[in-house]
Formats: C-alpha cells, structure tokens, sequence
C-alpha cells in the first residue's frame, strides 16, 4: 500500500515538473520571438529612419543652395545654371538610396511631390525663371519637412514596439525564474524528504535457558 502511495507521489511530481518545463519551454520561445522583434525594430530605427533623416538633411541643404544661387545677383545665368545642375544632379543621387528604404504610404506621397518640385526646378532653370526656383524649392521644402514629420512618428512608434517587447521579455524572465524555483523545491523534495519506514519488530521467543 506504501509502494502504491509513493508511486502516486512521484508521478504527480513528474507531471508537475513536465507542466513547468513546458512553460519554460514555451516561454523561452517567446522570448526568443521578441528579441527577433526587438532586433528588426532597432534596425528600422537606423535603416528607414536614422539613415533616411540623414538623406533629408542633404536634400535641404541643396535646395537651400539652390534658392541662394538664383537669388545671387550679379552673377550670370549660365553660371546659375551651372551650379543648379549640378546641386539637383546631387539631389538624384540620393534617390535611388531613398527609395531603397522603406516607406509609408504617406511617405510616398510626400517623397512623389519632393521629386515632381525638384523637376520643376530643373525646367524653370533651363527657362530662366529664378522667381520660380524659389517657389518650386520652398515646396519642395515643405514636402521634407512632412518626410521630417514621418521620420519622426514612426520612429518614435519603432521605439514603443521595442519597449513593449523589453517589457514582456522581463515578465517572462520573472516567470521562468519562479517556475525555476519551483523545479528546484520539487528536486529538493524528492531528493531530502522521505518517508519513514514503520519497521515491525517480532518479539524474539523467550530463552529456554
């Protein structure tokens, strides 16, 4: 009977032991899923944000080249020409790196209305129409500063992401160390507490002698 209740005990405690191995398990995947994610978001941040603003800030100040050269006086058209060229040929080889990045929705619009600006630039430039430039560079501007705006949001809602997954990577922390704690109570268990054998003594037969 002894036999049959010790052998009830340990398979409860093997089957508590699986159930939080399981969990154990199962946590340390997760955990592994949000450090995955974790990794994806921090490399968003530097690829489509970091880098990009990085390409933002080049655009603005070519085009504010730009409106300072076809404000210059005294200096020939050709000359103004010249230098437009070669400040918007800047500008394009950038895009290619832009477009490689990726982009919201919005972000495509914005970035759209960006290049069909710095078009413009180009034709009011071959025209000699330096009132123009000002205006098509101050749109195209304005359309940077949306791409600023962008920028700014979704790498701000990166970060969030990044912050919820740290948050649910600690709580799962602190659950597979109490789920440890409790394997090493249920280890201890089986190996220091035991049960006392109730030994029977025969009384010996009295002495002939």
């Amino acid at each position: 009977m002894n036999d049959l209740k010790n052998s009830s005990n340990k398979t409860k405690a093997a089957f508590v032991l699986l159930i939080v191995m399981v969990v154990i398990l199962l946590s340390n995947f997760n955990s592994l899923q949000n450090s995955k994610k974790a990794n994806e978001n921090i490399n968003a941040i530097h690829n489509d944000r970091l880098v990009v603003a990085r390409y933002i800030f080049i655009y603005a100040n070519d085009l504010h080249s730009i409106k300072a050269k076809a404000l210059q006086e005294g200096i020939s058209d050709s000359n103004k020409k010249a230098f437009i060229t070669t400040a918007l040929q800047h500008i394009h080889s950038i895009d290619k790196l832009y477009l490689k990045t990726v982009l919201t929705p919005n972000e495509k619009i914005s970035f759209v209305s960006f290049l069909a600006s710095c078009s413009a630039i180009e034709i009011e430039s071959q025209n000699n129409s330096w009132s123009q430039i000002i205006h098509s560079s101050n749109q195209a501007l304005e359309a940077l500063e949306l791409l600023s705006k962008i920028q700014i949001k979704e790498g701000k809602s990166k970060l969030a992401s990044s912050n919820a997954v740290h948050r649910d990577n600690t709580i799962f922390g602190e659950l597979q160390i109490a789920l440890l704690a409790v394997l090493g109570g249920i280890a201890l268990y089986l190996l220091i507490v035991k049960k006392k054998k109730i030994k029977v003594k025969i009384p010996e037969s009295p002495s002939m002698n």
